[in-house]
């Protein structure tokens, strides 16, 4: 039975429904997000591992012997962040020529890109046998990030209907999340297997990768791409099999006007330095930068290594680094039920105030009772790592999957790839420098660097508070008129647009 898709505001309503087919383009398109948080979980442990230390940084395995080795600072080594931060800095790069795979080729095809480039990395990286290989095998794997990260938000947002809209798009971050849990399990059983346990970690990214390959034939494009490359007819068509309607017409011509006008724009990353795509591109920008200053990375890349920081074993760190990921995936489906139910402002307003909390209690505890050597009591310990999986919970259902869904849903057509790519390039960009510098951070700051990323969080609170409009029900074409024009301090640039088309009539009149 059909429903009509309606949404806030001025925003028209179509007609359309959740189908099966969509469910299976969603679980699909979302394991680029599985293989991202892979990544992001499995390079921490691997960090951790005596095999993995003696044969690429045999000075980092002595330093951790040491009796009375120093607990903020005995992962100090730049090479040993850059096995971590190399990733990050490619998809960065990558990015950039994602965006145009996207626009030129398709969101499909830039997937299959993505899952290419991880099989190549996966095969490098764990059949290292010297330091070149590792780290080029990380750079492929980023060129995976870069060109997976650009193409399944987009994709999400534009075969979702917009009354759930926002709960398809944060699959993508679950997906990631249980890429990180698995990796911490994987982490937890492949270090006492010696001395290739960590080329089975690093290898068990494969298998995801391949799940991707294979199962992106199985998906359609998206009508929008579809039409945005005068393939009208195949749109059509496409957008009746995900509707699950025939009566797509208004929501057909609506995606033919916005790909009409953007056709005009024969320079998008110039339209994207104008006044009116200012809101987008600011709050895009500034979400991915927040993300990475809450701290959450430098949590969850080192998770083992923080664990053994505050007195665990490693097997025990290793098992709260699962503890924790179990949480972070509980925790995404909290932010799956309430982003249509409560908004996207309410999430990110309620867990500021949440994770500040958390860091300031991890930084006080750190800060009075681990000294530079000796450990935490049991006590002290167990209050870490339960403030650490409030944290986690508090991110989880809100700045995680939000600093991907808001950007995706709100640029508009013309800008959509290429504002989405430096949105992406962005995050890629502040998670290599925490990757990078994470360690080094901790060494110099100790206690100090909870405080740090509790100072972000207030700032990051703030704006959210004064300039992230809702999003929450919004068609995806109509942005402009029902969030920036109403918006108390966007709408100023949305006048300038108006000044100016009011302008360029009167020249064409005369």
């Amino acid at each position: 039975m059909a429903v009509v898709i309606s949404s806030s505001g001025n925003s028209p309503a179509f007609e359309g429904k959740m189908t099966v087919y969509v469910f299976i383009c969603v679980v699909i398109a979302a394991v680029g997000g599985l293989i991202f948080g892979y990544d992001i979980g499995i390079s921490g442990g691997v960090s951790a591992m005596d095999s993995f230390l003696e044969e690429f940084f045999p000075s980092v395995y002595e330093r951790k012997k040491l009796a009375h080795e120093n607990n903020y600072c005995k992962y100090d080594n730049q090479v040993l962040q850059l096995f971590t931060s190399s990733l990050y800095l490619a998809a960065l790069v990558a990015s950039f020529f994602a965006s145009a795979t996207c626009s030129k080729l398709g969101r499909k095809p830039t997937m299959q890109f993505a899952s290419i480039f991880f099989i190549i990395g996966v095969g490098l990286a764990a059949g290292a046998v010297n330091m070149y290989m590792l780290i080029i095998g990380r750079i492929l794997l980023g060129f995976g990030v870069g060109f997976g990260n650009q193409a399944v938000p987009l994709f999400l947002s534009e075969i979702a209907p917009a009354k759930i809209r926002g709960g398809l798009n944060i699959v993508f971050q679950l997906m990631i999340t249980i890429g990180i849990l698995i990796a911490n399990i994987v982490n937890y059983f492949t270090s006492s297997i010696h001395p290739y346990g960590w080329r089975l970690a690093l290898g068990g990214a494969g298998v995801p990768a391949l799940i991707l390959l294979f199962g992106s034939l199985l998906i359609c494009e998206t009508p929008t791409s579809l039409i945005e490359r005068n393939k009208l007819e195949e749109g059509k068509k496409t957008l009746k099999k995900i509707r699950g309607v025939d009566n797509v017409e208004e929501e057909f011509r609506s995606i033919v006007n916005a790909c009409d006008f953007a056709r005009q724009v024969k320079a998008p990353y110039r339209k994207l330095m104008k006044p009116e795509s200012r809101p987008p591109l600011v709050i895009g920008l500034l979400l991915q930068f927040f993300q990475q200053f809450t701290g959450i990375n430098a949590i969850m890349f080192y998770a083992p290594v923080l664990f053994q920081t505050v007195g665990f074993g490693n097997d025990a760190a290793l098992l709260s680094a699962v503890i924790t990921g179990t949480i972070n995936v509980l925790s995404t489906f909290v932010g799956i039920y309430l982003v249509d139910k409560t908004g996207r402002r309410f999430l990110l307003l309620q867990s500021s105030v949440h994770m500040l909390v958390c860091q300031l209690v991890i930084g006080i505890i750190l800060a009075k009772d681990l000294g530079v050597t000796g450990t935490l009591g049991r006590g002290e310990a167990l209050v870490v790592v339960i403030f650490v999986c409030f944290y986690v919970m508090g991110f989880a259902w809100s700045w995680g999957p939000l600093g991907w869904l808001i950007p995706s849903e709100t640029f508009p057509v013309e800008t959509r790839t290429e504002g989405f790519a430096l949105a992406v390039s962005c995050n890629m960009f502040f998670t290599f420098v925490i990757a990078q510098a994470f360690l080094s951070m901790l060494c110099g700051m100790k206690s100090g660097i909870f405080f740090f990323f509790s100072a972000w969080i207030v700032v990051m609170g703030l704006f959210a508070l004064f300039f992230v409009p809702e999003t929450k029900g919004v068609s995806i074409d109509d942005m402009r008129d029902s969030v920036w024009k109403p918006h108390w301090y966007w709408k100023r640039f949305m006048r300038q647009e108006d000044d100016h088309d009011v302008e360029r009539r009167s020249t064409r009149a005369f």
